[in-house]
C-alpha cells in the first residue's frame, strides 16, 4: 500500500539524530524567514530596525518573547551590514548553526515510502537556485536533499531567505563523496536519474519506485564521473531559441512532473 507522502520528512522521524552542525553562527533575515526560524526554535537573538513600526514588529517581538529569544533595536545600516546587503525588511535573526542530517536519516525516512524522490545537487554554487529548489521540493513532497561538501553551495543565509522557510521543513544532508553516496542509494533500491539536454523527455519519465534526481550546475551540468553512475538521463523538451534553463526552474519542472503522478 502506498505510504502518505505528506509524512516524508516528519520531524519526529529524524530530529536529534546524528546531526552535523556547520558554521559557528549564522543569520536569517526578512519577515517570513525570521518568523519561521523562531517557530522552529533556532533563533538566538533578534535584531530589529529601531525606526520601524507596524504589525510585523509586534508579531515578531511577541514570537521572540514566547521563544525566550533576546532582542535588540539597531540602525538600518547595522542590519544591512549583518545581512550582507540583503533585503532584511527590518529584521535579522542570529541563529544556531544549520544542522545537516546524516544520509542514514534520509534513507530511514524513505524506507517505508513506495515512491520517494531525493534531489541531489552536483556543482551548484548559486544560493538563490538552491533556495528555490528547497522551496519547490517542500511544496511537491520531496523526501530529502543531498549536497556534496565540495564544489556546491551549502545552507547560507541567502539560501534560507530564498527558501522562505522551506529549509526548516525538509532534511538536507551534506556528503563528502557523492560517488559513494550514489552507490549507497542504489544499494537501498534507488534509481538514479540525471538531467541532460539529451535524454528521455520528462513527460515519458517513469516515476514509479524510489528515485534520486541529480541537478547539475548551469552551463557545465553533471560532472562526468557522476554521469557514469546515472541509470537514465531526463530532459525538458524546449521549442524556443534558448537551449538551457535556470537550474532552479529546471528542477522545479521535473519535481512537479514527478509529483503530478501521485496527486
Amino acid at each position: 500500500m502506498k505510504k502518505n507522502l505528506d509524512n516524508r520528512h516528519d520531524k519526529k522521524t529524524y530530529e536529534n539524530k546524528n546531526q552535523v552542525a556547520e558554521d559557528a553562527n549564522d543569520t536569517v533575515y526578512g519577515v517570513h524567514a525570521v518568523a519561521d526560524a523562531l517557530r522552529e526554535n533556532v533563533g538566538n537573538k533578534l535584531y530589529i530596525q529601531d525606526d520601524i513600526r507596524g504589525k510585523n514588529v509586534d508579531k515578531l517581538k511577541q514570537l521572540a518573547s514566547e521563544k525566550k529569544v533576546g532582542m535588540s533595536f539597531v540602525s538600518k545600516e547595522k542590519l544591512k551590514e549583518m545581512s550582507d546587503g540583503g533585503v532584511h525588511q527590518g529584521f535579522v535573526l542570529k541563529t544556531s548553526a544549520y544542522a545537516y542530517r546524516e544520509l542514514s536519516d534520509i534513507l530511514e525516512i524513505t524506507e517505508d515510502l513506495d515512491n520517494p524522490l531525493l534531489i541531489i545537487i552536483d556543482g551548484l554554487t548559486d544560493p538563490h537556485n538552491l533556495g528555490s529548489i528547497l522551496r519547490t521540493a517542500d511544496a511537491t513532497g520531496v523526501s530529502g536533499i543531498i549536497i556534496p561538501k565540495h564544489r556546491s553551495v551549502g545552507v547560507t543565509p541567502v539560501v534560507v531567505k530564498t527558501s522562505t522557510g522551506a529549509v526548516n521543513h525538509i532534511p538536507i544532508t551534506r556528503v563528502t563523496n557523492l560517488s559513494q553516496t550514489l552507490d549507497k542509494l542504489k544499494a537501498a533500491g534507488f534509481w538514479i536519474f540525471g538531467t541532460d539536454m539529451n535524454g528521455t523527455p520528462c513527460y515519458n519519465w517513469q516515476t514509479q519506485g524510489k528515485l534520486a534526481l541529480i541537478i547539475g550546475a548551469e552551463g557545465t551540468g553533471i560532472t562526468q564521473n557522476i554521469k557514469k553512475q546515472v541509470d537514465e538521463m531526463v530532459t525538458i523538451p524546449m521549442k524556443g531559441h534558448v537551449q538551457s534553463l535556470n537550474a532552479g526552474v529546471a528542477a522545479g519542472i521535473l519535481m512537479y512532473e514527478w509529483a503530478r503522478n501521485f496527486k
